[in-house]
């Protein structure tokens, strides 16, 4: 106060500055009020529509869950209104266009308790195709032969080396688990080279055609493995099973590509030859015939970018979710958000998109609780 009782001038222009009309379309912020009695017992699809109006994340969430709720139930036109040539893409059981989505996960999430969650997307059919690091391949395969344990973000890596302990975050993988796993494994690549082999004997030149037996690619390996681990736990056994392709350009980064390193001295000096040219044709052409496009893609890097980039060649995906932690300021991919894919055409100009800044084993569930299961299938 001023010695004449008033604020000074430059304290109340600062301070109190009046603002400009509120717009009519702002939306007042507003949480959950438990007291009311609808708040009791919510299910988890009311829960994250009451936080749409919190702010921050949750108002990300709840949008996350009405995208993808967006991509599941759109509809085109049916198949007897559409030229030969323009039935491509996927269709409902009733024969009407549907999304296509595209699923990509990180190792790490297939370590963790969320692979069951995965599993049960593709076990009833809810994903068209998934994008997957090495170890979203393998860590779904050792789970089938040995367990992973809970650990300790803490626990020293020294005293764990020395135990035969591997730690990813606060899960513990014995070293077991990989001998068990190259037990596995090795007769089905000894298998699998039997069969190139012998494919390319008897086609001679022809063995390098695009529709050759004696073509192996990395998803048609991963297709084989999920039929030879058979076992209905497994993500890769009901991929197989529902004949959902999983696609995984970097698949030597990881125990399987040590699997893959070590055979080639015990086959020498034959060797299992993979066509990643013939992936890239693959996932390309899916996003191309997909009426709308989908994208969820839980974490970053190369599988948030491999699926981005196949819909660059449809000009864009109609849906994005983003779900990482990652941050832009580095400018890397896995930081990125939708804006910067529209940039590219990854995305399309008017897509319905979002980015959640969050751990994914922590929010995923409730989304998939919120669309996919909540209805059971």
């Amino acid at each position: 106060m001023s010695e004449t009782g008033q604020l000074p001038n430059l304290a109340s222009d600062a301070v109190l500055k009046h603002s400009v009309p509120v717009p009519e379309d702002f939306v007042e912020v507003k949480g959950i009020d438990y007291s009311q009695d609808n708040a009791y017992n919510m299910s988890a699809k009311d829960l994250i529509s009451s936080m749409s109006k919190m702010g921050f994340q949750a108002s990300s969430l709840s949008q996350a869950c009405n995208i993808i709720d967006q991509m599941r139930s759109w509809r085109g036109k049916h198949k007897s209104e559409l030229q030969e040539h323009e039935q491509i893409g996927e269709f409902d059981d009733s024969g009407r266009q549907k999304t296509t989505i595209f699923m990509g996960y990180t190792s790490n999430l297939i370590s963790s308790g969320l692979r069951d969650t995965l599993r049960y997307l593709v076990q009833h059919k809810m994903v068209s195709a998934i994008v997957a690091t090495a170890g979203g391949i393998e860590e779904d395969l050792i789970k089938v032969l040995a367990p992973t344990y809970m650990g300790d973000f803490t626990l020293p890596g020294k005293g764990l080396r020395d135990q035969g302990m591997n730690r990813i975050g606060n899960l513990l993988v014995p070293n077991d688990n990989y001998c068990k796993f190259e037990e596995w494994i090795i007769p089905i690549f000894n298998k699998l080279l039997q069969e190139q082999q012998e494919a390319l004997a008897q086609e001679g030149a022809n063995a390098l055609d695009a529709n050759s037996s004696a073509i192996l690619t990395p998803s048609k390996l991963i297709d084989r493995l999920g039929k030879e681990i058979n076992d209905e736990s497994s993500v890769l056994y009901w991929a197989h099973k529902n004949k959902i392709p999983i696609f995984c350009p970097a698949l030597t980064d990881g125990s399987i590509g040590d699997m893959l390193f070590f055979h080639t001295f015990k086959s020498s000096p034959q060797q299992l030859r993979l066509d990643i040219v013939a992936d890239i044709r693959k996932i390309n052409s899916m996003a191309m015939a997909a009426s709308r496009a989908g994208m969820i893609i839980l974490g970053g890097g190369l599988i948030k970018h491999h699926i981005c980039n196949a819909c660059l060649m449809r000009n864009g995906a109609d849906y994005a979710v983003y779900i990482n932690t990652g941050q832009e300021f580095d400018g890397s991919d896995a930081g990125a958000r939708p804006d910067e894919a529209i940039s590219w055409g990854k995305i399309k100009v008017d897509a319905q998109s979002v980015k959640v800044y969050a751990d994914v084993s922590l929010v995923f569930p409730l989304i998939v609780a919120a669309t996919f299961a909540s209805e059971r299938p």
